[in-house]
């Protein structure tokens, strides 16, 4: 008899990429069984396409204050009948989400939370990359064999959003409350200048919240195209896939390219650590300053270059 399976991943969206081989390996784990994603909005379409999962929640993540929404949740996790959860979030807040299934018996659970039946105990685990960590959480839960993350299943129809040739995508942006994460845009445009002159056409991307970011840079390279604010997750991997290069912040997007295979440059700065949360895919090179200025333009030209394609 089939049985129903959680998965808690809520975001962000390196970590969202980071365990798409997670998600995979509880497919085939369960693959006679119905699973269920219980997950942020933004990422609802994106991990929808990747097959892994039978059905989406959102999560609007209410505040502790908002009873009747935590009520809601705790109704419908409890009805749902569970019989294991994977709570890939491993975050103070998921693991609280395993106390609303009280009291009474409460699912097979694969996390940190208190009590749980499949606990990842293991008391380095804080130190480990993303993807380590998550396999280890999961042997525990007997799941052994985890694929790397995988992008070969996104698919995205790109229209005027294709930049044909040969093109490098430059990810400028990050997270507004980090500013220290991310390399001065002066910099960046001087960097889509010189690339421009390798015969790259330089592609800006970022959020909605990077679109001035992106169009400032933009404005400043003859032939540079700006998607700031204007890609889906899904175009993000169809452009990785196409990308002869790609250069950007420790950042989102530079997780779905290094996985969709493009060569990637990644910058960081002393504000995150890369043997926590590099980037993984076939051709990465962290660049790592511990203040992101001090990293010159001619280091990443460099990094490039080691890269470049011959004949392009």
């Amino acid at each position: 008899m089939a049985s129903n399976i959680l998965i808690i991943k809520l975001g962000a969206l390196g970590d969202m990429v980071q365990a798409l081989g997670p998600m995979a390996a509880i497919r085939r784990a369960h693959a006679g069984d119905r699973i269920t994603l219980l997950t942020t909005r933004p990422y609802a379409e994106f991990i929808a396409a990747t097959g892994h999962v039978d059905d989406i929640w959102i999560d609007d993540r209410p505040s502790m204050l908002a009873v009747s929404a935590w009520w809601q949740l705790r109704r419908r996790l409890r009805a749902a009948g569970f019989k294991r959860v994977y709570d890939l979030q491993t975050s103070d807040r998921s693991a609280w989400y395993y106390r609303l299934f009280g009291p009474g018996p409460k699912p097979e659970w694969s996390g940190i939370a208190a009590g749980c039946s499949h606990p990842h105990a293991n008391p380095g685990r804080d130190a480990m990359h993303t993807i380590e960590r998550q396999r280890e959480q999961l042997a525990v839960a007997g799941i052994t064999e985890v694929p790397a993350p995988d992008l070969g299943w996104a698919t995205a129809e790109l229209g005027e959003r294709d930049p044909g040739g040969n093109f490098a995508l430059i990810a400028p942006g990050g997270a507004a409350h980090r500013p220290a994460k991310r390399w001065p845009a002066a910099q960046f445009a001087e960097l889509a200048v010189r690339l421009a002159a390798m015969g790259y056409r330089p592609v800006l991307v970022g959020g909605p919240e990077d679109a001035g970011l992106t169009a400032g840079i933009a404005a400043q390279v003859p032939d540079a195209l700006d998607f700031g604010g204007r890609t889906s997750l899904l175009d993000l991997a169809a452009l990785g896939r196409r990308a002869a290069l790609a250069v950007g912040n420790d950042t989102g997007p530079m997780h779905v390219f290094a996985v969709a295979r493009a060569p990637s440059v990644v910058l960081y700065s002393k504000e995150s650590d890369p043997a926590l949360c590099a980037q993984r895919g076939p051709a990465v090179e962290i660049l790592r300053r511990p203040v992101l200025a001090e990293l010159t333009v001619d280091e990443v030209i460099a990094a490039a270059e080691a890269f470049r394609r011959p004949g392009s």
